[in-house]
């Protein structure tokens, strides 16, 4: 191939095209073809926003063959079809194996009509067949109830990437390539998405890529000009700072820029085959030299300027469309209102000349057909677009063989995420094509650092000598670590779509920054749960960590457990939430968790060493329940309860039963009934949540006229909201965080919140009965306890020993 040094210097859409490669590989009959293809899938995508009937315009166009609500983005599409089809040429001359991710937020009109025009779709489904009638029921179906969204939802074959919120394209395609080494991924990046945040962070992902093991991602970034209704930054510095910006970030940019179809066609044809050959030269090198000299290489990208809604109507009303924000949605908006607007969309849509590229029963014309490739190899059936088809199951360990050996509950102490390491760094060392774990350079500080001894962490950057002394880096890592939440997620998400298994841990208060991305993956698996051709993938894992009240030393920013609540808002179909007491319990959740498919698992322990009360069989069983009464807690054996006393969460847990050993300690005749939560949506109805308990078994554990008080990990209204229908509601009395909190010694944060054992068995004599006039004294009692834990944290800056040490001593 051939280059220029002469770096086009115009920022200009429009116009003869403008490259860094200046080869014309494709001859006169290819390029004729491609252009043809290319106008078809135009057509199409415009076809899709307007029309609901006369599909292949056979007669006159009129209003009721269009729809009444005009829906969708034409904006990107020109594009991202030009990008597409060009690399259907390469997947055939080279026999690719590559997938197409579009960035750009309601780009489903390109994918989709490629999908169609390849076959993958009719194949998919079989009501959308290649036909006059065919065509039909896909664009009335496009953005119509009943239908299909304008995003690259799960219903679109070919994709992994909904984009229905902008930023994580370029994360999800890393997460497609990593462990896949003949991968090549190309995304479309937008403009506009360009200018989010985690796109931004993003763009760094080359520097985990390893050459040798992982595939490939070619991003393209499309600078067309415009946002909904604002210039967008990129398009509008110049074109040395773009090619400044890139280097920077370690790539090596290519251009293309024009509006030009003749000579953007070769344009686009030389650069990407360029690229093709730069990927590959830089993996063959890789592969072939020593593992020490495998350093990060310079990986290509293309930066394609085109007009907005290039071919589509220049100006309407007298106001400039294609180039300009106004070809971002529905260029001709009122054809229903207006006739001459309905006129110039026959114009447009005519200007395809349709009857050329479909034959009379209405599927694309024979030489249109041999372009794309077949099989497989066409990139809406690739497999990796449909991951669960490649998923292999982990090889587990038995997680047995790491308990914590308990002989009588709440005496002994261990690290849960200690133990859990030692799982995963197992589970690591027999998966090391399939699995990895995430964590934005949090992994140490969260206790996980057995992971270590089987694997470290993947670094392509410069090394310096004292990173040998326990940084952990390597370029064969398989831990991944960014401080980057949103990348993290985006790769992990991406990994899992393409049918591997991941592990992510984070802090608790800063999970939230994942919060929309979340969101996104959740209704992801909802809607492919609808679809019976999308093979189960692996479930996201979720370690909330660093939780909030062992949050004391860093203060009132580093509490904060509400994502429970972000969860909590989503389809109960694919959303868990475990609360794990201690390490063995911590150690089934995770293996069912790791063994699970299609769910967002939300695991909510604490880092540092907590007391252990169950020995393993005794975890499995109460896990496996997901709620139950502890009868080593409890006093209320073959009686009705005078009170019960329900933890959820470690910490929680340990302070309603020092709670509950005060009053039998001061109250030995009081029957006590202790219940321990473990999975959160066992407290809804069985009616509301596949793990939800029927109102017999709810009533079982928590009476249906007895008081309750309910210590629980995260903010108290989210149990109210889960128990609300309950019979028992009213009595229910739920402790948990109520935003106070600052550098505290953990003592104090609890009794701040009024989640310590004083304040839990205070609320207890208020509510009991027979309490409320015999318990002042102890109530007293136990406000003089508060305050002394109070003095000593202020006077010693720690818990009082009784305090620190204190274990279950009934």
């Amino acid at each position: 191939m051939n280059s220029t040094s002469d770096r086009p210097k115009s920022i200009s859409a429009y116009g003869p095209a403008r490259s860094t490669i200046l080869d014309q590989p494709l001859s006169s009959a290819e390029l004729r073809l491609m252009h043809r293809y290319w106008e078809a899938s135009l057509y199409m995508s415009a076809g899709m926003i307007y029309l609901r009937d006369n599909p292949l315009l056979r007669e006159p166009l009129k209003p009721e063959h269009i729809k009444r609500r005009l829906l969708g983005h034409w904006g990107s599409d020109p594009g991202m079809s030009l990008i597409y089809i060009h690399l259907n040429r390469l997947i055939k001359k080279y026999d690719l194996d590559a997938i197409f991710l579009a960035g750009p937020g309601h780009g489903a009109p390109a994918l989709i009509s490629n999908a169609y025009l390849e076959g993958g779709y009719s194949e998919i489904y079989s009501d959308i067949e290649e036909s006059a009638e065919g065509l039909g029921r896909l664009f009335k179906q496009f953005s119509f109830p009943g239908g299909i969204g304008s995003h690259c939802t799960p219903e679109t074959p070919g994709s992994i990437h909904e984009g229905g919120e902008l930023g994580y394209s370029i994360s999800h395609a890393y997460g497609a390539a990593f462990d896949n080494p003949e991968l090549i991924v190309t995304v479309m990046v937008g403009d506009g998405e360009a200018e989010t945040g985690p796109l931004a962070t993003a763009w760094h992902s080359n520097k985990f890529l390893n050459p040798v093991r992982d595939g490939a991602v070619l991003p393209v970034l499309h600078l067309n000009g415009y946002k909904i209704a604002n210039p967008t930054i990129l398009a509008r510095i110049p074109h040395d700072e773009i090619e400044h910006l890139f280097r920077g970030y370690g790539y090596e940019p290519y251009f293309v820029e024009g509006s030009d179809p003749e000579t953007m066609h070769q344009a686009v044809a030389a650069t990407l085959e360029h690229c093709v050959q730069v990927i590959r030269h830089i993996q063959n090198e890789a592969r072939s030299a020593a593992p020490e000299k495998v350093t990060r290489p310079r990986w290509p990208m293309v930066v394609l300027r085109s007009p907005k809604g290039w071919t589509g109507p220049k100006e309407v009303d007298g106001h400039k469309v294609e180039g300009f924000w106004r070809a971002h949605q529905v260029p001709l908006a009122e054809v229903h209102e207006k006739p001459e607007h309905l006129a110039q969309l026959e114009a447009w849509l005519r200007s395809y000349k349709p009857e050329e590229l479909f034959d009379k029963e209405g599927r694309l014309d024979s030489e249109l057909r041999a372009l794309p490739p077949g099989g497989t190899r066409r990139m809406s059936l690739n497999p990796h677009t449909n991951g669960g088809l490649l998923r292999k199951s982990l090889r587990i360990p038995d997680f047995r063989n790491y308990a914590v050996k308990v002989e009588r509950p709440g005496t002994i102490s261990a690290g849960p995420t200690e133990i859990l390491g030692q799982f995963l760094r197992d589970i690591a060392r027999d998966n090391v094509h399939n699995f990895r774990v995430f964590s934005p350079d949090e992994n140490a500080s969260n206790r996980l650092t057995a992971i270590y001894e089987a694997t470290k962490k993947v670094w392509m950057g410069e090394y310096f000598p004292e990173d040998a002394d326990g940084t952990e880096i390597t370029p064969d890592g398989r831990v991944m670590e960014m401080l980057s939440e949103h990348t993290l997620e985006g790769w992990l998400e991406g990994y899992l779509l393409t049918g591997r298994h991941g592990f992510f841990s984070t802090y608790e208060a800063f999970v939230h920054v994942i919060d929309s991305m979340f969101n996104q993956h959740a209704k992801w698996l909802e809607k492919s749960r609808e679809l019976a051709w999308r093979a189960d993938v692996s479930s996201l894992n979720l370690l909330i960590t660093s939780t909030v009240w062992r949050q004391d030393h860093n203060g009132f920013t580093h509490q904060d457990p509400g994502f429970l609540d972000v969860v909590a808002n989503k389809s109960p179909e694919v959303t868990r939430i475990y609360l794990p007491p201690d390490a063995n319990c911590l150690l089934s959740v995770a293996d069912h968790c790791l063994r699970s498919h299609d769910y967002v698992n939300v695991i909510v322990s604490d880092k540092q060493p907590h007391l252990c009360y169950l020995d393993m069989e005794s975890a499995v069983r109460h896990c496996t329940k997901g709620a139950g009464i502890w009868q080593w807690a409890s006093s209320d054996q073959d009686s009705e309860p005078d009170l019960v006393m329900a933890g959820c969460g470690d910490v929680a847990t340990m302070e309603a039963l020092a709670a509950t050993e005060i009053l039998r300690q001061h109250f030995p005749d009081l029957k006590v009934r202790f219940v321990n939560v473990v999975d959160l949506f066992r407290l809804l109805p069985d009616t509301e949540h596949p793990h939800g308990f029927s109102d017999p078994d709810f009533d079982a554990l928590f009476t249906t006229d007895r008081p309750v008080i309910f210590n629980f990990h995260a903010y108290p209204w989210l149990i109210h909201r889960l128990t609300y229908r309950r019979t028992n509601h009213h009595n229910i009395h739920v402790r948990g965080y109520k935003e106070k909190g600052n550098i505290n010694t953990p003592m104090e944060l609890a009794i701040q919140n009024q989640v310590d054992r004083f304040s839990l068995a205070m609320d207890a004599i208020d509510r009991v009965p027979s309490l409320k006039l015999r318990g002042a004294h102890t109530r007293d009692t136990l406000k003089n306890e508060q305050l002394e834990c109070r003095r000593y944290a202020y006077a010693e800056g720690i818990d009082a020993p009784d305090i620190v040490n204190w274990k279950w001593s009934i």
